[in-house]
């Protein structure tokens, strides 16, 4: 199976062969179709399948063919942090390079002028956090009305963070005819439930589920007391030079805490979460892309937008109370086939956590002795 099967326009075929895309994956394979044919979906696929391609590819195509003569937005695609929404806007733009249409993204943490400002030009798909685009409507400055396509991306993270009422009122801004399009990396009930409000009669398309992990990551697992974890991680950190780590903490104080214990031991890190500026956070993040700084300390809301195609090692410095977070945390090192290394400390409190893990994932994670390498 390749993109042409998918019926998918010579443009864009030749933008994303371009990209670096050979085939679609499984998400892109499944959804792109009824995209395509006007289908409302509910898609459940984890972090690193392809969703974004999965749902801008055929927006990107459907609007093409049906080209507009008014100015409004006609594409809305609603995420819950800022770092995605600018990924998802580089996404468009690299799917659409030949094409004659226009993308904008829009979040808080900045000043807005910027944003005002290209909003006066025509923006076929607008990608918005929630918060800053309810406040430019408020403005006048952000029409709804004409909207013919609305994805909610990442919808058990909107929902986590508390953005569900802000969601239900621009729901209510929108079309009623319209074609709506539901990425989820988890189904919870409660997501499920809001899921079938927005939604006319979707398709379902599950895929990669939550449980699995991918077999091209080794998981490993140190068990250590609290107060030992900085300096295991120290001493990993120092015993081979790692090409770029991830490691996540589960509080933004525990981030910026664990930084300054890292510099102070002559480690180059860097930490990204809520608190940062939205300069500061990409700045950090374009530094770790481009692998001026090789360790970043994150928090899972903060990851979500992180789109590194290679990524050694994943390390969790504390361990996820909530399984299917530890599957999206891994899930960022091992992709497209490579090889990556999953590393989790675990200390007594913890333990119990990474039970209900291995009972979801259905597997073992090896324990490694403290004098063995992160190789």
């Amino acid at each position: 199976m390749n993109f042409k099967n998918l019926n998918l326009i010579d443009p864009i075929i030749r933008a994303i062969t371009e990209g670096g895309y050979s085939k679609p994956t499984e998400i892109q394979h499944s959804a792109i179709p009824h995209v395509l044919d006007g289908k409302d979906i509910i898609a459940c696929a984890q972090t690193g399948t392809g969703k974004t391609a999965a749902f801008a590819i055929p927006i990107l195509q459907l609007l093409k063919n049906n080209k507009k003569e008014h100015r409004n937005v006609r594409a809305l695609i609603l995420t819950p942090t800022r770092e995605l929404a600018i990924q998802i806007e580089t996404n468009f733009k690299q799917y659409s390079k030949y094409l004659n249409l226009s993308q904008l993204s829009i979040f808080g943490g900045v000043k807005p002028q910027q944003q005002i400002t290209a909003l006066k030009k025509r923006t076929d798909t607008l990608i918005a956090t929630p918060g800053r685009l309810l406040d430019l409507i408020g403005q006048g400055l952000v029409d709804l009305s004409k909207i013919e396509i609305f994805v909610l991306d990442e919808a058990d993270r909107m929902l986590d963070m508390g953005f569900v009422n802000d969601v239900k009122k621009i729901i209510k801004l929108l079309p009623k005819v319209r074609q709506t399009l539901f990425f989820s990396a988890t189904m919870p009930e409660e997501t499920r439930k809001f899921a079938n409000t927005i939604l006319k009669q979707p398709l379902e398309v599950k895929v990669s589920p939550v449980s699995s992990t991918a077999k091209t990551v080794q998981q490993s697992v140190y068990f250590v007391e609290k107060r030992d974890k900085t300096q295991l991680l120290i001493n990993l950190l120092k015993e081979q030079p790692l090409k770029r780590s991830l490691i996540f903490t589960r509080t933004k104080h525990g981030a910026d805490k664990l930084v300054k214990k890292l510099r102070l031991s002559g480690l180059k890190a860097a930490a990204i979460h809520g608190n940062k500026s939205q300069n500061a956070r990409q700045q950090t993040l374009e530094d770790f892309k481009q692998e001026r700084t090789l360790i970043l300390i994150a928090t899972d809301i903060a990851s979500r937008g992180i789109d590194i195609s290679e990524l050694s090692h994943v390390i969790n410095y504390e361990i996820p109370n909530i399984p299917e977070t530890y599957v999206h945390r891994i899930g960022r090192t091992g992709r497209a086939g490579t090889e990556g290394r999953a590393v989790s400390f675990c200390d007594r409190e913890e333990r119990v956590h990474l039970k209900n893990i291995q009972k979801l994932t259905g597997s073992t994670i090896v324990e490694v002795k403290y004098n063995q390498s992160l190789n």
